[in-house]
């Protein structure tokens, strides 16, 4: 497997609010309640008829936090297919909130007109993308009127609200984000029209409510325009395959199905725009042809977590300092006074590693192997630098090895398969 990283995240220095300790690093809760079908708004889909929009809200079983940060995560599925319980966005909501936070996975207004035949244009796939946008701000929204009129009967920190998506819902959290001008809605739709109208907000539901958010992710998603990005928006991690062949990597013409449909700009090139302007954001580029990149296997789903974890926390957390794509980000970096060449190999392994370092006191070592969350999984202490350590009874992911010294550390990751 090669990755790659193509940029160092920009430090995050946005204001900051809690002091963290394990929560929202690692999984301290064991299991989650699931709220299921809860509606959240209405509005009229592609063929004029009425649809209810309903969404399932995640919370770590038996949490007395009286208030918590928020996920609003979309599914993918070409804005045609898909449900907010694909597996994907199940376990994306389950692993966060074992990690203490709120998550709630949406379900949108699904199709567009064309298909099957003769097959959608550019402006039936605006429409969809805009239907899913309004339905986000309006998932959004609901949770805002519920802080505000219910008694925030679901306890979440309105200013601790994010937003994410995959592939289609990618689309639409960096919509959501950056198309933010009603200047900015394509001329080439009509956005009178039932179920497209509403301006900015939309109207699916909870009007008079605010949409807002401090930070959004996307997994293989996508921007029209680029322009759209300016000085002072929203931070972005996105993560994508260089050769995804569903979602362009760069800028070039999207696909829904087998039709042709308008030319988009991926992560790569949103990167770009948002270095360009001074946006804080992070750029995780994976060398291959998976979409969205979680999908490639255990490896990359967990570090996919691994990522989004280390972004949220930098927001969520005062006392959590990282860089996005730092081997060494094992929960709080702390005392860290030198550090000392690792090797691990072979890398991908499936029963053993070797694990090689600098030991510059000669003295006893403590290795540690930690999950993608933090959990420690096995540990050991080295007279020597060199050891093989029995991973057999782990299951396929990414973990790292972390040795410390009486006044050194240095950390390692390897690919369990």
């Amino acid at each position: 497997m090669r990755i790659f990283y193509t940029v160092l995240c920009l430090l995050v220095s946005l204001s900051l609010n809690a002091q963290c300790g394990d929560r929202y690093i690692k999984q301290i809760f064991d299991s989650v309640d699931i709220a299921s079908s809860i509606l959240y708004g209405n509005n009229v889909n592609y063929t004029g008829g009425s649809e209810d929009l309903y969404l399932d809200f995640y919370e770590p079983s038996g949490d007395t936090e009286p208030l918590r940060p928020l996920i609003v995560l979309e599914h993918g599925g070409s804005f045609v297919g898909g449900t907010r319980t694909d597996g994907d966005v199940v376990a994306l909501s389950e692993d966060f909130a074992k990690m203490g936070y709120a998550c709630t996975s949406i379900s949108y207004r699904l199709g567009m007109t064309g298909i099957p035949f003769p097959g959608p244009d550019s402006v039936a796939a605006t429409e969809a993308v805009i239907r899913a946008y309004h339905d986000m701000k309006a998932a959004i929204r609901f949770f805002w009127k519920d802080a505000r009129e219910n008694g925030n009967t679901y306890r979440i920190d309105t200013n601790n609200i994010y937003i994410g998506g995959s592939s289609a819902g990618g689309f639409a959290a960096v919509h959501v984000a950056y198309l933010d001008k009603i200047s900015e809605m394509p001329d080439w739709v009509d956005t009178t029209a039932a179920g497209l109208d509403g301006g900015l907000e939309g109207n699916s539901g909870n009007p008079g409510y605010p949409s807002e958010v401090k930070a959004v992710f996307s997994l293989a998603g996508a921007l029209r325009d680029t322009s759209w990005i300016e000085s002072g928006d929203l931070p972005l991690l996105s993560m994508h395959a260089t050769l995804d062949e569903t979602v362009p990597y760069g800028t070039d013409i999207i696909s829904v199905l087998i039709y042709d449909i308008i030319v988009v700009s991926g992560s790569s090139d949103i990167h770009r725009r948002l270095n360009n302007v001074g946006v804080e954001n992070c750029f995780y580029s994976v060398e291959g042809t998976m979409h969205p990149v979680h999908n490639g296997g255990a490896a990359y789903y967990d570090t996919t977590v691994l990522y989004i974890r280390n972004f949220l926390a930098s927001f969520v957390c005062s006392n959590y300092n990282f860089d996005c794509f730092s081997n060494e980000t094992i929960g709080l970096k702390e005392n860290i006074i030198a550090k000392s060449d690792i090797k691990v190999f072979p890398n991908p392994a499936q029963n053993n590693i070797w694990v090689e370092f600098k030991n510059p006191e000669n003295t006893v070592v403590q290795l540690n192997v930690f999950n993608i969350v933090g959990e420690l999984v096995s540990s050991h202490q080295l007279n020597n630098s060199k050891a093989l350590i029995d991973i057999s009874n782990l299951k396929a992911g990414s973990y790292f090895v972390e040795i410390n010294g009486n006044s050194w550390h240095s950390s390692k990751s390897f690919v369990k398969y």
